[in-house]
């Protein structure tokens, strides 16, 4: 039932949460783990270009974008790393993972990635937006919920 589990993390305390859960499934069913982190500027502390400094006619734009393009090279470094450390945690708890980052829309990369490597299972962190956040900032889960071609576990 579960061979391949495909875990998707971002840099959110809520994370850890949805690791440990993922490590436990694995360990009991001798499943093999895929870590995904999805780069994204909906990802908590990811860098931030407001709109008005785009570079269209702003004078010193042009900065303002090469600065935010270094921002991202240091984030995906960042999360590497974490994923990289994530991987070796698994390793010493006796599970096989292996990692991969890809830049995209959380819920529709996540979802094509599972489809890709044949995951049996996602298991996916849930922030608990709603209401006006819900609609204003979407919902990775519930997109995932709703188009996963798989089984899938939310952690709260």
């Amino acid at each position: 039932m579960f061979n391949k589990i495909l875990v998707a993390i971002d840099t959110s305390e809520s994370s850890d949460r949805v690791f440990d859960r993922a490590i436990v499934i694995a360990k009991a069913t001798g499943a093999h783990l895929m870590l995904l982190h999805v780069l994204s500027s909906e990802e908590q502390g990811s860098p931030y270009l407001p709109i008005i400094f785009s570079g269209m006619g702003y004078a010193g734009g042009d900065k303002i974008i090469e600065n935010y393009r270094e921002e991202w090279a240091v984030f995906a470094q960042q999360c590497l790393k974490m994923l990289k450390s994530r991987q070796e945690q698994a390793m010493l708890a006796g599970v096989k993972a292996e990692f991969t980052q890809t830049p995209g829309s959380p819920g529709k990369t996540i979802c094509d990635f599972a489809q890709k490597w044949e995951a049996d299972t996602i298991v996916i962190g849930h922030r608990g937006h709603s209401g006006v956040a819900k609609l204003i900032l979407g919902s990775v889960s519930n997109y995932v919920l709703h188009h996963a071609g798989c089984s899938l576990l939310i952690v709260q």
